[in-house]
């Protein structure tokens, strides 16, 4: 089985933003890790909070969003970060945020995977463990969706995904398969953003969500197409579904090899595979105590 070795920043990183669902302003920093480190957050603005190991078993249910939770310090809508570091393949990282929530940015990672790469990423001297898939695991829901995970007879990811909402959304069914490495995700998938039908903006501003955005600052998907925007790609919407699917797979703390399959698969289906993969699969190497820093 092919391996590599952990990598991490090769200096800081900065960025600001505002969050989609708790409408915070957000500074957020990324630091250099040593090996072993992990993905870790830490909410600056909790005076003694502990950090946040990005790991399955801090993952909280949240509507439409990845959520991670230790103690009384959680950090919601993660994925998009999550996406960022797994595809350029940074390991080590903590991350401080002064708000509850990462920043929305243009409802993509490409900003983000465009300041990582101008920081540097730097080699570690320790293998990064990985799990290969050796049995199917599927999980499913009542409305039909599904994903699976398979053995695939390369030591990569590769990820489907097939998304059709029916006739009546303005989403037109859309499919794609990639072999997932820092150059597909920056060619592929770290552009596409966010979206939302124009149909829900209401209901969703309601409950107080996207308070300070507007149709320009993600994709808002209407009858006639974006609304006040414009596609980035004709399937801008499945691959943001893969991206997804990356920033919830990386939940899993180690590299993933096998073929996933997924068919309208959400975050919530996406955590379910990776605790079913967590406990059926072990990594090639032996599990050790993440570092708290």
């Amino acid at each position: 089985m092919r391996t590599r070795q952990q990598r991490t920043l090769a200096r800081s990183v900065q960025c600001s933003g505002v969050g989609i669902f708790t409408n915070s302003d957000v500074k957020i920093r990324f630091f250099p890790a040593p090996e072993n480190h992990g993905i870790q957050f830490v909410r600056t603005d909790l005076s003694g909070s502990k950090p946040i190991p990005a790991l399955i078993e801090n993952a909280v249910f949240r509507q439409r969003r990845t959520a991670i939770e230790f103690e009384d310090a959680s950090v919601e809508m993660i994925e998009h970060v999550m996406a960022a570091l797994a595809g350029l393949q940074i390991d080590n990282c903590r991350i401080e945020i002064n708000a509850p929530e990462a920043p929305c940015f243009d409802g993509s990672a490409l900003e983000l995977s465009e300041e990582f790469l101008e920081a540097g990423i730097v080699e570690q001297p320790f293998p990064r463990k990985v799990i290969s898939i050796q049995q199917p695991v599927t999980v499913d829901n009542e409305a039909g969706s599904f994903i699976q995970a398979r053995p695939l007879n390369r030591s990569v990811m590769a990820i489907g995904y097939y998304l059709d909402y029916g006739a009546k959304s303005p989403v037109e069914p859309q499919c794609l398969t990639l072999e997932i490495n820092p150059e597909v995700w920056m060619n592929q998938l770290a552009f596409s953003r966010t979206f939302v039908l124009e149909e829900e903006v209401a209901a969703m501003r309601e409950l107080g969500y996207g308070q300070r955005l507007s149709a320009a600052d993600l994709l808002v998907l209407g009858p006639d197409g974006p609304v006040d925007n414009e596609l980035r790609t004709l399937d801008e919407c499945v691959r943001h579904k893969m991206l997804d699917c990356l920033g919830d797979f990386a939940l899993l703390g180690c590299d993933l090899h096998g073929y996933f399959s997924a068919n309208q698969s959400g975050h919530a289906l996406n955590r379910e595979l990776i605790r079913q993969i967590r406990l059926t699969h072990q990594s090639t190497e032996s599990e050790t105590a993440w570092k708290v820093a």
